[in-house]
């Protein structure tokens, strides 16, 4: 059984980093594409970035592009997220997720970690 366990999370002031681990077990990691999403209350699920599983690829939303570099160690089965320049409305629950091709839509990913929270004050 797949599955993915995130850990990083925690409370940061505005302007703050924190960086997210995502670390995969049950399948070989190391052919998978990964991303990160994350969800606010009341709000739906969104795409924060996503790696190719050679790592060769990287996709940004927008909204975090410049600020956040998703990375993967596939020795250790495991794919970060450094989140530099928090802002207050990056405050969500941040999801990994695992799948054969890396793309925005949370539709390609077939395995989910439970979360990990941020919250950044201001």
């Amino acid at each position: 059984q797949v599955q993915l366990v995130e850990s990083g999370g925690g409370l940061v002031q505005a302007g703050g980093s924190l960086r997210l681990s995502c670390t995969a077990s049950g399948r070989i990691f190391s052919s998978d594409a990964m991303g990160w999403f994350r969800q606010a209350p009341g709000k739906e699920r969104e795409f924060v970035a996503a790696i190719s599983w050679s790592g060769g690829r990287t996709y940004y939303a927008d909204s975090v592009k410049g600020r956040f570099t998703i990375s993967r160690d596939n020795a250790k089965n495991t794919v970060y997220l450094q989140m530099n320049s928090l802002k207050p409305e990056d405050t969500a629950v941040y999801y990994c997720a695992a799948g054969p091709i890396a793309g925005t839509d949370y539709a390609l990913y077939n395995y989910w970690g439970q979360g990990t929270q941020v919250t950044v004050s201001s």
